[in-house]
This record gives C-alpha cells, structure tokens and sequence, in this order.
C-alpha cells in the first residue's frame, strides 16, 4: 500500500495525541513482540512502536523488520517513535482521497 503525502499528513495528525502501544524491552524484536504489534494493528490501524534503542542502524534495522513482518505502512518516525498504519477490513479510519 502507497499512501500520499496528503494522506501521510492526515495520519500524522491523528498519530499526534495517540501514546505509544508496544515498548520493544532488551530483548528486542521477538515473535511475541512483532505478534503484539500485529495485534495492535488490527485493533487501532494506527499505532506507535517505541523502539528504544542508541544505535541508529539497528534502529532503522529494527523498524524496517517491524514494517516488513507486519505488511504496514510507515507514517512516520520521530526519534525513536515509529508510526505505523495497517487498515483493516472495517476501515476504521478513513483516508482523504489522493
């Protein structure tokens, strides 16, 4: 899924007063982790991952593993905030056109 950059920025808003849902610990991007967020998803459509760590590679390696194993979109990262989006069947949220 594309989304625009007029769609990002909806997002972006709606991202703006939400906390963030999954807290990756030490252990880092696990099967139960990467499961928490895809649950997350599929609750919300759009969350945000706190993905703690100093080392900007493993950061970026870290959150491009989160968007491939869990088929999202980035919206944005801020730090070490990821936003993501997911929609489902319901569309919860609904996008302005492109």
């Amino acid at each position: 899924m594309k989304l625009s950059n007029k769609q990002k920025q909806f997002l972006k808003g709606l991202a703006h007063s939400i906390k963030p849902v999954v807290q990756l610990g030490a252990n880092g991007l696990t099967e139960g982790v990467v499961a928490e967020i895809d649950s997350a998803l599929n609750h919300h459509e759009l969350i945000k991952v706190k993905v703690p760590t100093d080392d900007k590679e493993e950061k970026v390696l870290i959150m491009d593993a989160i968007i491939r194993e869990t088929q999202s979109v980035k919206v944005q990262v801020i730090g070490h905030m990821l936003v993501i989006f997911r929609p489902t069947e319901e569309r919860k949220i609904q996008l302005p056109k492109q």
